[in-house]
């Protein structure tokens, strides 16, 4: 069991077996391991379909040695929903496994974690804003002290999201975290940020701070610990390690 309330958080993995072994190695050591997003890689010789069932067979793993928390990334877009938008339906399976994926959250003490999807076009774009507002209303009823997202790519002009020519990230999630202000966002999607000049693993915007552990090749993927009860985040890359204090923000709206 875990000494404290600690989130292990990596993204990018994009099917390294390798980094998944670590994870399966490090799970127990944490209350939730998330993963965000990126499981799957597009341009792995080895075929999308043949890649689903072996990482939800490590979710499935992970699962049984701590709570695992996982958003889609656009690696993980496998087909076409009903809409005709391009979706990763094949993530619902590890449900079965007890792991929180897109569009659920959980309880950790008293603070809501809630997990959101990938979304490629209009009508994801709007499934998405509705359950950002089911999960307020959560947030709001369940008296969470802090409310931490899990999303795969950060809001754009912000250091986690700068890869060294431009920034690169999600401009609709600029306007939802202004509009919600959570006070954690857990992002990846922009593997190179914490390298690079002006960019950073860590960053603050308004009431939230925003991390990213960018991505890393080999057996150890760079990853970020939370401590809830320290309210503070550390990032781990073969450079070394560097902790940041996540107190300090203005308070968020609830």
């Amino acid at each position: 069991m875990p000494d404290g309330r600690t989130l292990l958080v990596v993204g990018d993995v994009h099917y390294d077996m390798r980094q998944l072994d670590w994870l399966l190695a490090h799970a127990a050591e944490h209350e939730v391991v998330v993963v965000v997003g990126d499981l799957l890689d597009v341009s792995s010789t080895v075929p999308l379909a043949a890649q689903i069932p072996v990482v939800l067979r490590y979710l499935e793993k992970l699962s049984g040695r701590t709570t695992v928390a996982v958003c889609s990334g656009n690696h993980d877009l496998t087909e076409r929903d009903a809409d005709g938008e391009q979706a990763a339906p094949w993530l619902a399976a590890a449900r079965a496994s007890g792991v929180v994926v897109d569009n659920g959250s959980l309880v950790v003490g008293d603070d809501l974690l809630s997990v959101f999807p990938w979304w490629d076009g209009p009508v994801g774009r709007t499934r998405l804003e509705t359950g950002l507002a089911e999960q307020a209303a959560q947030r709001e009823s369940s008296g969470a002290r802090r409310w931490i997202w899990v999303y795969h790519w950060p809001p754009p002009d912000l250091p986690v999201s700068w890869i060294g020519s431009r920034t690169y990230g999600d401009a609709d999630l600029a306007g939802w975290v202004e509009q919600h202000r959570p006070d954690l966002l857990l992002t990846g999607h922009v593997h190179q940020s914490p390298w690079v000049d002006g960019g950073s693993w860590v960053a603050p915007t308004g009431a939230t701070w925003v991390v990213n552990a960018g991505r890393q090749t080999g057996p150890e993927p760079s990853h970020v610990v939370v401590d809830l009860d320290a309210w503070t985040a550390t990032w781990w890359s073969y450079d070394g390690e560097q902790e940041q204090s996540l107190a300090g923000l203005l308070p968020s709206a609830g």
